[in-house]
């Protein structure tokens, strides 16, 4: 379109009618290149593939050293926002978003009490129940089969350590079933806080493991019958048991 900047095309830097980034002179300058760079890309003037200029160009760009740009350029790789690529083609490409980064943000967020497991986990409840009829009606043979497979892995855990990563798996795996990227971003980034809920859930019942492992097969079956009504309330007592759970535990880790 004539007039529309065009600075920035996949994988190549391409001269365009107008400079996406400007010269800045507040604040502190590293800091206000990250946020014209992450306005840009939620903007969609920068989507995943883009290579962003070269530091000298950069540099030229905004009007500052180097050393700045090379800083914004940590950030921005550190937000997952950029990968730094090394090499004749390197350079400053825009990713693809990550949900695994909000994961880890959300679990910061824990740690530091501001949000809570039991919000995490009525949140759980929100998307995961919500998206049952999408999953029994989308749902494929390959996604059924995905998950009782991991349905088996679980059983045959139970003789051990259950690894509470496998029931984390499970939902992560349940969530792609809707076939929609953004409840499948939304999930994943709760994959971390599940498990760490988990962890406080099995704390105040050892058995919680096993009860979620039959549960999930008995999920699965629904979801093959297409049966939304039986899935939404087998996933309803699932979640509820686990959000009893870690409400338990929260409550007895504040009253100590």
């Amino acid at each position: 379109m004539p007039g529309t900047p065009t600075a920035f095309t996949k994988g190549v830097v391409v001269p365009g009618t107008g400079d996406l980034l400007s010269r800045v002179s507040i604040g502190r300058i590293s800091e206000v290149i990250v946020d014209q760079v992450r306005m840009l890309i939620r903007q969609g003037q920068l989507v995943a593939g883009n290579r962003l200029p070269s530091e000298r160009e950069l540099c030229e760009r905004f009007g500052v050293s180097r050393v700045t740009v090379r800083e914004a350029l940590r950030v921005l790789e550190a937000n997952g926002l950029v990968e730094i690529r090394v090499g004749a083609r390197g350079g400053a490409f825009v990713t693809a978003p990550s949900s695994r980064l909000v994961g880890e943000g959300i679990v910061d967020l824990i740690s530091l009490a501001t949000i809570s497991a039991v919000e995490v986990t009525e949140a759980r409840m929100v998307f995961e129940l919500g998206i049952v009829p999408l999953v029994c009606e989308r749902a494929t043979e390959a996604d059924i089969s995905a998950l009782y497979q991991i349905c088996d892995q679980s059983r045959a855990a139970l003789e051990g350590d259950y690894p509470l990563e496998l029931s984390a798996a499970w939902h992560t795996r349940y969530a792609a079933a809707a076939h929609n990227r953004a409840v499948s971003m939304l999930v994943e980034s709760l994959h971390e806080p599940l498990v760490r809920s988990l962890e406080r859930a099995r704390k105040t019942a050892p058995t919680h493991g096993r009860h979620g492992v039959e549960e999930h097969r008995l999920l699965v079956d629904a979801i093959t019958e297409r049966d939304v009504e039986a899935a939404t309330e087998l996933m309803r007592t699932h979640l509820r048991r686990t959000a009893d759970r870690v409400a338990t535990t929260e409550d007895s880790v504040l009253s100590e």
